[in-house]
């Protein structure tokens, strides 16, 4: 009994590379996003607060001990 195996017919090619200038203003957006997500979630509430209350404590409580910052 013959096996037949199938042949590759068409050569590999290398994926497309985008240019640097095409990331770089979504790499900005999504790294100042991510610093101000960190801010709110280390840093509200204390001598750096934005806003008064608690409020903001509140919706980031879980946030914050899942990612090791103390906040009372």
């Amino acid at each position: 009994m013959a096996q037949h195996v199938a042949q590759p017919t068409a050569t590999p090619t290398a994926p497309a590379k985008l240019p640097l200038k095409d990331i770089a203003p979504w790499a900005v957006f999504f790294g100042v996003l991510m610093l101000v997500l960190l801010y709110f979630v280390g840093a509200e509430q204390g001598a750096t607060s934005v806003f008064s209350g608690a409020e903001v404590h509140e919706w980031v409580h879980d946030a914050r001990h899942l990612l090791g910052f103390p906040c009372h």
